[in-house]
């Protein structure tokens, strides 16, 4: 049997929220036969930086540098994802660099933001199955 293809992926969500990321990472992980990389930036790996503009740009050079190598976004769209300036930064670099962005719909979330549903290549459901196939038919 061959080896499975590494996916690079980019998972897009709110610090303040990181509930649903870790348990997107942690459904990713679990994931039957798919191998990836988390190039997010976590709340515990972010910048020190007494300047805040400072830490900004760096915070905007960091995401671009983290975005650029990936297979894949994934934007997790809670409606928290609507009024992310970080967010709609990382959509905006990922659709510049013409990555492809999937969305996932939070377990009984009825309503999508704008800014995900526009940006996003597919808009799929909180289930293993789902992502995993978004991601293997979409990612370059």
């Amino acid at each position: 049997m061959p080896d499975l293809k590494e996916y690079r992926l980019f998972i897009s969500h709110a610090w303040k929220y990181d509930d649903d990321y870790y348990r997107l990472e942690n459904l990713l992980k679990n994931a039957s036969n798919l191998k990836f990389a988390n190039y997010s930036v976590p709340q515990h790996d972010g910048l020190v930086e007494k300047d805040e503009q400072v830490r900004k740009e760096k915070l905007k050079v960091m995401l671009v540098n983290q975005i650029r190598p990936v297979n894949a976004v994934l934007v997790i769209s809670g409606m928290y994802a609507a009024h992310s300036d970080w967010i709609t930064f990382e959509i905006e670099a990922a659709n510049q660099m013409e990555k492809p962005i999937i969305g996932i719909t939070p377990r009984g979330q009825e309503h999508i933001p704008k800014v995900v549903s526009d940006a996003a290549i597919t808009m799929v459901g909180w289930n293993t199955d789902s992502i995993v196939q978004a991601i293997r038919y979409y990612a370059i």
